[in-house]
C-alpha cells in the first residue's frame, strides 16, 4: 500500500497553510494526501444527529474542521487523492502514531490554539522532535511557501544524522526540477586564533578544506543516484543555525538532519533545529536518522 502524506489539521489559518503546502507536494510526488484533525472528548452540549441520536458538539465542530479542509485540499488541486478522519485522542499522540504510516508528517507552526506571538506551537515541537518519519513544519514568508526561489537547502552539520536527510533532500529536489544547495557550516577554533594574520589564513584555509572533502565524501553516493539533480555546494565559516537561517530567506524548504536518542526522548534537536523551526524564511523538514 502505498504511503501518504499527513497533514495535521486543527481550522487554524496556520493548518490550513500546511494543508495548502501539502497538497502541491502531494501532486509533486505523487502521493496521496491524508488529513487527521485530533483533538480529545470535550464534555458539554450535545446536538441530535439526523437520525435522532444525540451528537456532541465538540464532535460536530470537529467534522466541521476536516471537511473544510478536505474541501479546500481538492479545490487546490483536483488531482490530488484526499482521505481524511477524526480521531478522538490528543494531537501529538495521534500524530506519532500516524507517522509510522506516512512518507512524512506536515504541520503548521503553531495551532489555534496558541499564544498571539508563539513562533513554535507545543504540537509542532513535540511532532518533529519525536516522530519516526520526517516532519515538515510549514512556516515562512510568501515567497517561501510557494516556491518561487526553486531551490532546496540542506544543511550538512552532522555527518552522523545526515544520511536520511541527504537522500530526503535529493528527492525533493528531483521532484520540483530545481536546484539543490548543500552547505557545510564550520568555526575557526578559538584556541587556534593567533596575532599572524598568515598562520591565521593558513589554518582557516586547512579548516575549510577538511569541510571541504567531507561534502565530497557525504555527496559522492547521492549525485551518482540522481544525476539529473543540480548540486550547489558550499562551505561557510559561522554557527551553522545563522549561516542555515540566513539562506533560508532564499529556499523553498530548508531540510536538516536529526539523531535519535531513546525512544521516551525523541529526536535530539539542538540548536540549529530550535533556531530553524523558530524563525526560518520557508518550510523546514526534519528527517531523523534510522535506527
Amino acid at each position: 500500500m502505498e504511503l501518504p502524506l499527513v497533514v495535521g489539521v486543527d481550522g487554524s489559518d496556520f493548518s490550513l497553510a500546511a494543508v495548502d503546502w501539502a497538497v502541491d507536494e502531494a501532486v509533486r510526488r505523487g502521493l496521496p494526501l491524508r488529513l487527521v484533525h485530533a483533538a480529545l472528548p470535550e464534555p458539554g452540549d450535545g446536538s441530535t444527529s439526523p437520525d435522532g441520536r444525540e451528537r456532541p458538539a465538540g464532535r460536530m465542530t470537529a467534522e466541521n474542521i476536516i471537511g473544510s479542509a478536505t474541501e479546500r485540499a481538492r479545490r487546490r488541486d483536483p488531482r490530488v487523492r484526499v482521505t481524511s478522519e477524526v480521531q478522538a485522542e490528543g494531537a501529538v499522540h495521534a500524530l506519532l502514531r500516524e507517522g509510522y504510516h506516512a512518507v512524512a508528517l506536515v504541520t503548521g507552526s503553531r495551532g489555534r490554539s496558541e499564544f498571539k506571538g508563539l513562533l513554535l506551537g507545543s504540537v509542532s515541537r513535540a511532532v518533529a522532535a519525536r516522530a519516526r518519519c520526517p516532519v515538515i513544519v510549514v512556516r515562512g514568508d510568501k515567497a517561501g511557501l510557494t516556491g518561487v526561489h526553486e531551490r532546496i537547502l540542506l544543511g550538512a552539520a552532522d555527518p552522523a544524522a545526515i544520511g536520511e536527510a541527504l537522500s530526503f533532500a535529493f528527492r525533493e529536489a528531483e521532484a520540483r526540477g530545481c536546484v539543490l544547495d548543500v552547505v557545510r557550516a564550520w568555526r575557526f577554533p578559538a584556541h587556534e586564533s593567533t596575532d599572524h594574520p598568515r598562520l591565521t589564513e593558513a589554518f582557516a584555509r586547512r579548516c575549510e578544506q577538511r569541510a571541504s572533502a567531507l561534502l565530497d565524501v557525504l555527496l559522492q553516493d547521492a549525485i551518482r543516484d540522481h544525476p539529473h539533480v543540480t548540486v550547489r555546494r558550499d562551505t561557510v565559516e559561522g554557527p551553522a543555525r545563522t549561516v542555515l537561517l540566513k539562506r533560508s530567506a532564499a529556499a523553498d524548504l530548508v531540510v536538516i538532519g536529526a539523531r535519535r536518542r531513546p525512544v521516551r526522548f525523541g529526536l535530539r534537536l539542538g540548536r540549529v533545529a530550535q533556531t530553524l523551526l523558530h524563525h526560518a524564511d520557508c518550510p523546514v523538514a526534519v528527517v531523523p536518522r534510522r535506527v
